[in-house]
């Protein structure tokens, strides 16, 4: 359910009674010892394996008189699912406080009911529904209540849901068994969220700012500059970018000079696992993306021995720079307190650490491409995103929820170009499947973050390095529902001011398909 509750995001001890208003989820079924979990959330899911979620609007009905922000109003968005359109959580799609709505999540990989009818073997020869090309992993859920996103969703409505794949044996929830991938208590999802507060301590939203929000203080799951005391093994580690406005880039750095921060290994781009693993010394992500990480507390050196002794310190940093809510300007910041989000401690526990090797991820293949050659694109499609008039715009028209932009039909993959101008960053999402990029300023892509399947994507101003992007281009399919589903700005102060359109799949059929 959503609820309003108490929350301090400093440190209890050190700040006793130092709470804001918050909404946020609240997990109605009680764990072991009958209490209710609250806060960022965390539900696991399994391929082959359908989920019901009641969602029940527990805030209080006088919601944005509390704190000046905010609307009692739900819509819970799962993003990245392949989900029916009346599951998605669209804007539209809100309900009163006091009310409720169930949203089913088959858990089915894309194409099941289109291009993949027959579905796919794993060439381990585990067969599945749809394409297990499609497989993904680290999505999340928001709510998405249309003119509203921004404040509810910094308002704390924001958590987790994991996809495994158990049934090709692929991403198991068990470091024993398919990829063997750190599980259970260590595989963290970590969610990272600007947060600004008043005189008196309270989390404080500017309405009038609709350029972008930046905070005084960046949070971990809602936490200030915590710590976490991690075994010398390896772990998973969950990145989400919440925004909603600020560009993040990830690095692990560590204060002794005699001990070098171990390095991240990448296995999953947004909520898709890689084709290949891959050694990044940090990861740029733009409001929504996510990026799954493995970093081994554990090494040892030649002889056998560790090399971070008990009670070593690193810290996990954002030292990109952005000064206002248009984009970062591409600097990397030198090392500093006010760059570490969280600290890493190495305590001397010994564990067992039943995962794989790094040197295995980063040679075996894990998901590659999706083959689209028998689906061949026959429409393309040119979105612009811009202002006009003070306001955010997509092909010079502000968000009506009376309009429809495309009729993409069912079954087929388009090709979609879009631009835009200087002096902005925009990270775009497209709910219903991923994309796969072609094309960067009309070539094509090199860099890490564009060779995976995507659902957000970085254009505009720094989105590489401190290089801009004007176009993109990509492939995309549109399979196995029909219905309406929306394209926005993931800087979620852009989309509630106008940087949203929906586009409708339709049967063949349909008058308007192709339109």
């Amino acid at each position: 359910m959503a609820k309003e509750i108490d929350w301090n995001f400093y440190s209890a001890a050190e700040y006793p009674g130092f709470n804001s208003k918050v909404w946020t989820y609240q997990d109605m079924n009680p764990n072991s010892k009958g209490e209710f979990a609250t806060g960022v959330l965390r539900l696991k899911a399994q391929y082959g394996q359908p989920v019901l979620m009641r969602m029940y609007n527990g805030l209080p009905k006088d919601g944005r008189d509390t704190q000046g922000f905010g609307i009692s109003q739900c819509s819970t968005h799962l993003h990245n699912a392949h989900n029916p359109p009346e599951s998605d959580g669209g804007p539209m799609r809100f309900y009163d406080s006091g009310q409720w709505f169930d949203y089913w999540y088959p858990n089915i990989r894309a194409g099941f009911a289109s291009t993949h009818k027959t579905g796919t073997y794993h060439p381990n020869g585990k067969w599945c529904p749809g394409d297990w090309k499609e497989t993904q992993s680290t999505l999340w859920f928001h709510d998405h209540r249309m003119d509203f996103t921004a404040q509810n969703v910094y308002k704390g409505l924001a958590s987790f849901y994991t996809l495994f794949s158990d049934d090709i044996k692929l991403d198991t929830d068990d470091e024993t068994t398919g990829l063997r991938l750190p599980s259970g208590k260590y595989d963290i999802p970590m969610l990272f969220t600007d947060k600004v507060f008043d005189q008196t301590g309270q989390m404080f939203f500017d309405s009038f700012n609709i350029e972008g929000i930046l905070g005084d203080q960046q949070t971990v799951n809602f936490k200030i500059k915590p710590y976490l005391t991690v075994e010398r093994r390896k772990y998973r580690f969950r990145f989400l970018d919440a925004g909603p406005s600020r560009y993040i880039e990830l690095s692990v750095t560590s204060p002794n000079a005699k001990i070098v921060a171990p390095v991240m290994t990448r296995i999953a781009n947004c909520g898709n696992l890689l084709p290949k693993a891959q050694v990044v010394t940090s990861i740029r992500l733009g409001a929504a993306e996510r990026a799954d990480v493995i970093i081994d507390f554990g090494a040892k050196d030649s002889k056998g021995n560790y090399l971070y002794p008990a009670g070593t310190i690193f810290y996990l940093e954002n030292r990109l720079e952005q000064r206002n809510g248009k984009a970062p300007t591409g600097k990397i910041l030198a090392s500093s307190a006010n760059t570490q989000l969280l600290q890493f401690q190495i305590s001397g526990a010994a564990t067992v650490d039943n995962s794989a090797a790094l040197a295995t991820l980063q040679t075996q293949v894990m998901v590659p491409f999706p083959d689209r050659s028998k689906n061949p694109v026959k429409i393309k499609r040119k979105f612009d995103f811009g202002t006009k008039n003070g306001a955010w715009v997509v092909n010079g028209n502000i968000f009506s929820p009376n309009l429809i932009s495309a009729y993409p039909i069912e079954g087929s993959q388009e090709e979609w170009t879009l631009t835009s101008g200087s002096g902005w960053g925009h990270p775009l999402h497209i709910h219903h499947e991923e994309f796969q990029i072609t094309q960067r300023n009309g070539a094509k892509p090199t860099a890490l973050d564009d060779l995976s399947r995507k659902d957000v994507v970085r254009i505009g101003d720094a989105s590489q390095g401190t290089k801009n992007t004007s176009s993109l281009t990509f492939t995309m399919q549109f399979r196995d529902w029909c219905g309406d589903y929306p394209m926005h700005c993931h800087n979620t102060v852009h989309e509630d001011h106008g940087m949203m359109i929906r586009f409708k799949i339709v049967p063949p059929t349909d008058p308007n398909a192709g339109k």
